[in-house]
């Protein structure tokens, strides 16, 4: 039995198809993942011996310029990922027997598995931008919103438009080079009726969140054993557990001087500090020995040792963060960050910072609170209700949906 697998976009639309990867390969399932070309990616699945199909090009050349990408950018980056995956997944999927997509709208990717006649699934990471007549699309939550249900109806009808505008063309132009009628709802097409949620139902209930039937696996989780590096060790023996600030592949879109914001914020509750690179290049602010500054390392194996995390709300840091029982500060940027910022703090396992570029007071004051008792005790009660095994059982489900084809 053989699956592909296909994303684009950052190391957390990656790294769940990876430990769905490993997940299928423990149960005899043979999968490969198409994803960004970036070295990042290169050595996350060489690490694992998942095989890594170069789709589109790097996130880095998009994402890490010294701006966020303009419209202009957009409709060409829509265009060229259409074109890569009807052409990558097309020569990936011969012979396989399920295809899953997520990341970045991933148009193309069922219309090649309709093409070959093999079950197709799209897998979310949150229920950011699912229909539904609760909330409206690009909501940012807290902010006021249309409370009439006709209205929010009418703001979803444009966000389907709006997504016609991005994809359409290009979609339904390769449609028709491989024998396939047009489609008129790109995102209704590639979402589907049953799409898979691949979220912990603690941090990201389904329940009520969209009009489409969820089928909620936990999320993918890829284990990770590696030791950290024998310096980082030294440095987080020599005292107390520090505040680390990461913000992940947030290049263009991390918050101005966050290293250094942090840095005087944490000494300002009497912490040390733990700056996380990143694609931003994060570093410290001067030579002083409270300071750390550290690259890509096992989460899994940091966080649990940490006082607080300081990070951007991506969903998979936040669960590291929720698994470890360590408070949150999350300071959220785009797409479903603010909701998952929301969503610790209602938990009460961490706080929302208001706003998403901090200062040395906000961030202090978002730092002690938490780290009173009250949340402490909170991020520790959680962590042991975050199922592990929701790679496992979206292998199971899609060795099912296999054999019922």
């Amino acid at each position: 039995m053989r699956v592909v697998m296909s994303t684009w976009g950052s190391r957390g639309d990656v790294e769940p198809l990876v430990g769905l990867a490993v997940a299928l390969r423990e149960l005899g399932v043979e999968a490969q993942v198409c994803a960004p070309p970036d070295e990042d990616f290169s050595a996350l699945l060489a690490r694992v011996g998942v095989p890594l199909v170069p789709m589109g090009p790097t996130v880095r050349s998009v994402v890490a310029g010294s701006r966020p990408p303009t419209a202009e950018d957009a409709f060409r980056l829509a265009r060229e990922l259409v074109a890569a995956r009807f052409e990558t997944l097309t020569a990936a999927a011969e012979g396989c027997d399920a295809l899953i997509a997520t990341g970045l709208m991933p148009a193309g990717a069922r219309d090649v598995a309709d093409k070959l006649g093999i079950p197709y699934v799209f897998a979310c990471f949150h229920t950011y931008g699912l229909p539904s007549r609760h909330f409206p699309p690009g909501a940012r939550p807290g902010t006021p919103s249309p409370q009439d249900e006709t209205d929010i109806q009418v703001l979803w009808e444009q966000d389907a438009q709006r997504v016609n505008a991005l994809y359409g063309e290009a979609l339904n132009s390769h449609r028709d080079a491989i024998g396939l009628p047009p489609v008129d709802n790109v995102r209704d097409y590639v979402f589907t009726d049953q799409p898979w949620l691949a979220a912990d139902p603690a941090l990201c209930p389904a329940q009520g969140m969209t009009d489409l039937e969820l089928v909620q696996t936990g999320a993918w989780i890829l284990p990770d054993d590696r030791p950290l590096p024998a310096d980082l060790e030294q440095f987080l023996d020599a005292g107390a557990p520090p505040v680390y600030v990461g913000f992940g592949s947030m290049a263009a879109y991390a918050p101005k001087d966050i290293a250094r914001v942090a840095i005087e914020a944490s000494r300002a509750t009497g912490r040390r500090i733990l700056v996380s690179r990143g694609w931003a290049g994060l570093t410290s602010i001067d030579a002083q020995d409270d300071c750390f500054t550290v690259g890509e390392v096992n989460q899994q194996a940091l966080f649990p040792r940490l006082a607080a995390v300081v990070h951007h709300g991506g969903a998979g840091t936040t669960t590291t963060a929720a698994r470890a029982g360590v408070p949150q500060v999350v300071v959220p940027q785009i797409a479903d960050q603010p909701y998952l910022a929301a969503r610790v703090a209602e938990l009460g396992i961490g706080v929302a910072h208001d706003g998403r570029t901090p200062t040395v007071e906000s961030l202090s004051e978002a730092l002690e609170t938490a780290l009173s008792p009250r949340i402490q005790a909170n991020a520790r009660a959680l962590a042991g209700t975050i199922r592990p095994d929701g790679a496992a059982m979206a292998a199971k489900l899609l060795i099912e949906e296999i054999n019922r084809e």
